[in-house]
């Protein structure tokens, strides 16, 4: 038993031991290892402490220098707080927190470094083709630089690379560099300069290493410079001269113009590569330099223009000859060249007057004719005068008028094998002796004139061409055209040839009329008969059917072709006349058409009354009569009296009793007659006279008594208890009644 206590003992001590052991005073600082700090940046470091409820902490370095940071303590934590990191934070620091009689330390390195900036890449100079260039890398503001490794880099190719290892003297911040010299060719456009700067520091790879690239900008000095020169290098004064540069280089270059002065002086004259000088004077005569110009050179080129002085001329326009329109407006223009300060004077070559208007202004004068006139034929001279010099220049004005198309008339209508007259006239022509006319029909010249007349005559005429021809059905469709032409070489604005046009349309006189009668031209009455006519001729024909009378008048049935008659009568017989008709002519075709009838006795007669034989006084009754037999038959209504027939009067057979009265009643007769014989009928009409006043009073009337008798006393008794309700102001049946009671 003791023994079993004493395991028990050893094992709750040991037990105790743990729980004790694990709640013991411990001390921990973060981050955990060495840290690197950014120079100018801010860094934190924590110290914590566990198995203690209130501890105290202290921090300081490990040899004892200045904190250079804020401390702040709460609860269980410490924090030490370097902002900004400088040199004087790169020490050992150590944090010492005390619990109670217990004290516990622990220490954090802090490295520093700096990398704030991406290299810098500098060009000696602009990147011109095989001249050699400087290339600098500059890393600014680094620390540690022992650490710092610097390449250069052209389109991925390594040029230079370089550690820098050298001992540090002191603490500070350094800029590095490292240059290459390289001479730049043509394939290095487009190209990029690449500076890749490395900081071998225990750090993330991106706070590590910086790069910057560069494209490289390369040049070509201006060179080939050329000038091309329009119209040419010898002017005359008052000319124009344009002159183009062209340089080639990279970037373009820039081309300036410029005037070579006395003293070798140059005067700018433009910055676009084309130099266009207008009115030259002579002096203008010199070395003209062009330059092409850009970044990195610059080419010239030369060239000498020569302006020489310009003679004294005149012009006259439109000349030499001019053709006007009579009643038109012309300008003559007198122009001096080479003189600024010339004087005109008009006049013509056979001193007549000038009839027209004269304005001068500067170097030229005008001589307005309007309107021209037949005194305007003449030859005109413009004499300019100049200091000492003097010119004269003429134009020669020929006169025309031609104002309208020709005017053609055709004359009659166009009928296949019938002369046909055509003229054509052109009004208002001068002159005549210059008009030519011509009738066509398609290609095909038909008549052609020319009019040579005394050429002297001055006045407007009218020219006339007129010729006959017989027209075919093959000339449908074809142009007839007229055409005129005046034979003026100076004649440009306005048409020398005028012409109208008429498209033939050739009729086919009207001829072949026929008629076809079916079935026959004789036949019996109450048959039916068709005519048809036909007729040749273009266009096509109108067709009209008419009657002959006995006068000889024509009687007008139908247009169109097929005239039918149905249910023909003897007075249907006759001559009947067709005519095919057109601006050509007309042509006629008769037929006699005959009808037939048979005579025979009446026969087939019917007597009605309608509604019936056995009528009241006052209905109406129609009484008709028909008999069937053809031709028709006379028929006579008689109505028979012991005094005598009466013959009624009536329309096709029947007669209408309107009214009827007693005295209608009797007997009638229909009597049917023609020159075989005759037939009768007779009826008996029957007139009632109406019933009279037992009709009148009917059962009807004698219940409408009873309800008039019960409904008049109900109204009066309504009226009289409303009229009671209105006076009290209210009014209940209820209380009607009650009030009986």
């Amino acid at each position: 038993m003791p023994g079993k206590m004493v395991v028990i003992s050893g094992a709750s001590h040991l037990l105790w031991m743990v729980i004790a052991a694990s709640q013991a005073f411990k001390i921990e600082i973060l981050p955990e290892s060495p840290i690197m700090a950014q120079i100018s940046a801010s860094v934190s470091l924590t110290c914590s402490t566990t198995g203690c409820e209130s501890p105290s902490f202290s921090w300081r370095t490990q040899i004892d220098s200045p904190l250079n940071g804020k401390v702040r303590s709460v609860g269980t934590t410490s924090t030490l707080t370097m902002d900004p990191v400088s040199f004087g934070n790169e020490h050992s620091y150590l944090c010492t927190a005390t619990c109670g009689s217990e004290k516990a330390e622990r220490g954090i390195k802090v490295h520093l470094y700096s990398f704030p900036k991406d290299p810098e890449i500098h060009l000696s100079g602009p990147l011109e083709v095989g001249q050699p260039v400087t290339a600098t890398c500059l890393v600014p503001d680094v620390y540690p630089f022992d650490r710092l490794e610097i390449a250069l880099l052209k389109d991925n190719r390594l040029l230079k690379n370089q550690e820098f290892l050298e001992p540090m003297e002191r603490k500070s911040l350094e800029t590095k560099s490292l240059e290459v010299t390289f001479t730049p060719t043509s394939g290095d456009i487009g190209k990029a300069l690449v500076c890749r700067a490395t900081l071998h520091i225990d750090v993330d790879e991106e706070l590590r290493e910086r790069a910057t690239t560069k494209e490289l900008q390369v040049y070509i000095s201006p060179k080939n410079t050329t000038v091309s020169v329009s119209p040419s290098t010898r002017l005359q004064e008052g000319g124009s001269v344009t002159m183009t540069c062209a340089s080639e280089g990279l970037p373009a270059p820039q081309i300036f113009w410029s005037k070579k002065l006395e003293h070798g002086t140059l005067q700018p004259l433009s910055g676009n590569a084309t130099l266009t000088l207008i009115a030259m004077r002579m002096e203008d005569s010199g070395i003209y330099v062009c330059s092409g110009v850009n970044l990195v050179g610059q080419d010239t080129k030369e060239v000498e223009l020569l302006v020489q002085e310009k003679p004294f001329t005149v012009e006259i326009s439109p000349g030499p000859r001019v053709a006007a329109q009579i009643g038109d407006s012309v300008m003559l223009t007198c122009s001096a060249r080479g003189c600024e300060s010339p004087s005109f004077s008009w006049r013509t070559q056979i001193d007549s007057p000038l009839s027209g208007k004269v304005r001068s202004a500067g170097t030229t004068s005008t001589l307005t004719l309007s309107p021209v006139s037949f005194e305007n034929e003449r030859y005109y001279l413009c004499t300019v005068t100049c200091g000492r010099k003097k010119l004269e220049k003429g134009i020669k004005v020929d006169l025309y008028s031609f104002p309208r198309d020709p005017e053609m008339e055709v004359r009659g209508a166009l009928v296949n094998g019938s002369p046909v007259t055509v003229s054509c006239q052109v009004p208002d022509v001068y002159p005549l002796d210059r008009l030519e006319m011509q009738l066509l029909k398609g290609e095909s010249i038909m008549k052609n004139k020319n009019f040579l007349e005394d050429e002297d005559k001055k006045s407007l005429e009218t020219g006339s061409l007129e010729m006959t021809f017989i027209p075919t059905t093959e000339d449908s469709g074809q142009v007839l055209v007229c055409r005129a032409q005046l034979h003026i070489d100076e004649l440009e604005s306005e048409p020398k040839q005028r012409q109208s046009t008429q498209t033939l349309h050739v009729d086919i006189a009207p001829r072949n009329a026929t008629i076809l009668v079916s079935p026959s031209s004789t036949l019996e009455e109450g048959r039916s008969v068709t005519m048809t006519c036909s007729s040749d001729g273009l266009p096509a024909l109108r067709i009209r059917w008419s009657r002959q009378l006995k006068n000889g008048h024509l009687q007008f049935l139908s247009e169109n072709t097929t005239l039918t008659l149905t249910s023909t009568k003897r007075e249907d017989s006759g001559i009947y006349v067709c005519e095919g008709s057109s601006q050509a002519g007309i042509s006629r075709k008769e037929v006699e058409l005959i009808i037939r009838g048979e005579q025979i006795a009446p026969k087939d007669m019917q007597l009605i009354a309608s509604p019936s034989e056995n009528v009241k006084e006052g209905d109406t009754v129609i009484i008709s009569c028909t008999c069937g037999n053809l031709p028709k038959t006379w028929i006579i209504l008689k109505k028979k009296a012991e005094t005598g027939d009466t013959v009624l009067k009536s329309i096709d057979g029947a007669y209408t009793i309107h009214k009827a009265q007693l005295e209608d009643a009797g007997v009638y007769e229909c009597e049917s007659k023609n020159e075989l014989g005759s037939l009768s009928r007779r009826i008996t009409l029957d007139v009632k006279g109406r019933e009279s006043n037992k009709d009148y009073f009917s059962p009807g009337l004698l219940v409408l008594y009873c309800v008039s008798s019960l409904i008049i006393p109900a109204i009066g008794m309504i009226i009289y208890f409303a009229r009671k309700a209105n006076m009290k102001g209210s009014y209940s049946l209820v209380e009607a009644q009650k009030s009986k009671v």
